[in-house]
C-alpha cells in the first residue's frame, strides 16, 4: 500500500469506520480493564457504541467533501456519547473535526492542531481532570507533536503521536493507585489507542492490534456462570411498539447478540424476549426499530425463571397512553419495574432505560425530552455517569431543559417529591435539587473481581455496600452489607426514614432480616421497604 500523505473525506471516513471496527474487536478487553469491583464495566462499549453512532451517520456521497464528514464525526459523536468514557470521547472526535472542518484534505500541520483540539476539548469535558486517564494519552500524542511543523509528513505526525501515547498508558498504572493494584492499564486510554492505530492503518496499512485473549476476571457483563443450562448472563424482556416491517431487521440483530429469543405480537406491538450478556446492546436494537417500554433485565446468574416471562407476555399489551400536556416534565433514567411504577406515580413523563453498565446515549435522552408533552423538562440521570449525557441532550434540546444532578435512583425519588408540574423547569430543578440532597444514599451489590478497598481486600463474590464517597462495607452475605451500610448512613441522634427499594431476585427472607434488625439496633428509624426489580444492586438505601 502506498503511504497517504493528505487524507481527503473519503480517508478520514475510513479512519472512523476502522476505529468503531477495533473498538467493537476489543470491547471486552477494554472492559476487563475497569478496576473497580463493582458492576460497572462498560468502557468498550460505551466507546463503541459512540463510534457506531459517527459512523452510522457518514454520509453516502462519495463526493462528499472534508466539512460533510466533520461535521457527521461531531455530530454522530454527540448524539452517540455514552457513559463518561462516551463524552470525553466524542469530545476528542469534535475537536478533531472542528480543526479539519474548514481544510480541504488533512496534511501534517492540521493534524498536530487537531490533536491540540482533540486534547483540550477532553479536559473541557471534565469538571475535575484526574491523571492517569483517557485525559493524560491523549495530552501526550499532543504535546509530542506540538512542535511539528510543515517539514513533517502526516505519517511521522501519526506515529509520534501513536508513541508517546503508548508510553502514556503505560503509565497511568503510576499515576492511579487503584490501576497499579490491579495490574492493568486505564480503560479509556486503551480505547483512544485504537484511535491513532486506526490512522496509522489508513495511512500506511500498519496491522491492527489482535484482541488480547481474555485475561484476569471477566467484565460482569461477560460473565457466562449462570444457573441451569443458560449460556448468557442476562435476561432481558420489553414490550416494543414498532412497524411490522422493522422486526425482520430486529430480529437479525439479536441473532447476534444472544440466545432463547422470542419475539411475539403483530400490529405494532412486540413482546420481545432474549438471554444475552450485552444488556446494552439488545436495547439499543429495540431504540434503532421504535420504542421500547417496561423493560426488565434479569441476572440469570442465581436463577432462570423463563417461564415466568412466557406467563407474563401472555398478559402483556400495548405501552400506555401518552400523558396529557404539562409545563414542565420530567424525563428519568432507570431501570426496573418496580422503579419505574413509584416514578410514574411521582410524576414522571418518559423512561430512558439505563443505570450500571447500561448507560443510555445523547440521543436516547434527547428523543425522550423531544417527545414529552410539555414546554420544559427536567432530567433526572440518577447514576453518576449518565450526568454528562443528560448535559449533552440538554444543550441540544429545542425546549428548556434542567438537568437535576442525581447519581443514583434514591436521589430522583428524593427529588420527586418536590417536583411541581405547574413550574417551571428552572424552578423545578432548584426545588428538586434541594430534596435530593437531603439524602444519604448507598447501594449493595456483589464484587465481580478481586480487589481491594479501604476496608481491606475484596474477593470475587463478596457482598459490597457502598456509599456515595466509595466502599464502607465488605461482607460475606447481602443482609450483613446492607445492615453493616444502614448503619454507617443513620444519624443515631434523629428519628430517620430508612428506604429500601429491592431489586431484582432479592429474597423476601432477606429483605426480612434487615427490616428486624433495623428494629432492633435502631428502633428510632422507620424502614420503607418497595420493589424495585433493579438488576445488580439487590438493595439500594436511602435515609433520609
Amino acid at each position: 500500500m502506498q503511504t497517504l500523505e493528505r487524507l481527503g473525506a473519503g480517508d478520514l471516513a475510513a479512519v472512523m469506520t476502522t476505529y468503531r471496527d477495533a473498538l467493537s474487536a476489543h470491547r471486552e478487553r477494554i472492559n476487563r480493564l475497569n478496576v473497580f469491583p463493582v458492576p460497572d464495566g462498560d468502557t468498550g462499549t460505551n466507546m463503541a457504541l459512540t463510534l457506531q453512532s459517527v459512523v452510522e451517520g457518514l454520509p453516502d456521497d462519495p463526493e462528499a467533501d472534508l466539512a460533510a464528514v466533520a461535521a457527521a464525526i461531531s455530530h454522530g459523536s454527540l448524539m452517540g456519547a455514552r457513559g463518561n468514557s462516551g463524552v470525553i470521547l466524542s469530545q476528542i472526535l469534535r475537536g478533531l473535526a472542528e480543526a479539519v472542518h474548514d481544510r480541504p484534505d488533512v496534511d501534517a500541520v492540521t493534524l498536530v492542531a487537531a490533536l491540540g483540539r482533540a486534547a483540550a476539548g477532553a479536559y473541557r469535558a471534565v469538571q475535575r481532570p484526574v491523571e492517569g486517564t483517557i485525559l493524560s494519552v491523549v495530552r501526550a500524542a499532543a504535546e509530542a507533536v506540538a512542535g511539528a511543523g510543515e517539514q513533517a509528513g502526516l505519517l511521522d505526525v501519526a506515529q509520534r503521536a501513536r508513541d508517546a501515547a503508548a508510553e502514556a498508558l503505560a503509565r497511568t498504572p503510576e499515576q492511579l493507585d487503584a490501576l497499579a493494584a490491579a495490574g492493568v492499564v486505564d480503560s479509556g486510554g486503551s480505547g483512544l489507542l485504537l484511535l491513532l492505530d486506526s490512522l496509522l492503518h489508513v495511512l500506511d496499512g500498519r496491522p491492527l492490534p489482535e484482541p488480547d485473549a481474555p485475561a484476569g476476571p471477566p467484565n460482569p457483563a461477560a460473565r457466562t456462570e449462570p444457573a441451569g443450562d443458560a449460556s448468557c448472563r442476562y435476561e432481558v424482556m420489553y414490550l416494543l411498539e414498532a412497524p411490522d416491517e422493522a422486526i425482520p431487521a430486529f430480529r437479525e440483530v439479536w441473532a447476534g447478540l444472544g440466545d432463547s429469543i422470542v419475539v411475539v405480537g403483530g400490529d405494532g406491538h412486540w413482546n420481545c424476549h432474549i438471554h444475552t450478556d450485552e444488556i446494552g446492546g439488545a436495547i439499543e436494537a429495540a431504540l434503532d426499530a421504535g420504542r421500547p417500554s417496561r423493560i426488565r433485565v434479569t441476572d440469570l446468574f442465581e436463577e432462570i425463571e423463563e417461564e415466568r416471562w412466557v406467563r407474563e407476555a401472555s398478559r402483556s399489551g400495548p405501552p400506555d397512553a401518552e400523558e396529557p400536556h404539562a409545563r414542565c416534565a420530567v424525563v428519568a433514567v432507570c431501570t426496573g419495574d418496580g422503579i419505574r411504577r413509584i416514578f410514574a406515580s411521582l410524576g414522571v413523563h418518559r423512561f430512558v432505560a439505563g443505570g450500571q453498565s447500561m448507560n443510555p446515549s445523547t440521543a436516547d435522552l434527547l428523543a425522550a425530552v423531544e417527545s414529552a408533552n410539555a414546554d420544559e423538562v427536567v432530567i433526572l440521570p440518577n447514576n453518576k455517569n449518565v450526568v454528562a449525557v443528560a448535559e449533552a441532550a440538554a444543550a441540544a434540546a429545542s425546549k428548556p431543559v434542567r438537568v437535576v444532578v442525581t447519581e443514583g435512583i434514591q436521589e430522583g425519588m428524593a427529588a420527586l417529591l418536590d417536583y411541581d408540574p405547574e413550574g417551571d423547569a428552572a424552578a423545578n430543578a432548584g426545588a428538586m435539587a434541594a430534596s435530593a440532597a437531603h439524602v444519604v444514599a448507598g447501594e449493595v451489590t456483589r464484587a465481580v473481581r478481586a480487589s481491594s478497598s479501604d476496608m481491606g481486600p475484596i474477593a470475587e463474590g463478596d457482598h459490597l455496600g457502598i456509599a456515595r464517597d466509595g466502599i464502607r462495607v465488605v461482607a460475606p452475605t447481602v443482609t450483613e452489607a446492607a445492615t453493616g451500610l444502614i448503619d454507617l448512613l443513620v444519624d443515631p441522634d434523629h428519628h430517620e426514614i430508612v428506604t429500601i427499594i429491592a431489586g431484582d431476585g432479592v429474597h423476601a427472607a432477606d429483605t426480612r432480616r434487615i427490616t428486624e434488625w433495623i428494629e432492633e439496633h435502631h428502633p428510632q428509624l422507620t424502614a420503607e421497604v418497595h420493589a424495585g426489580g433493579q438488576p445488580l444492586y439487590p438493595y439500594l438505601l436511602s435515609v433520609e
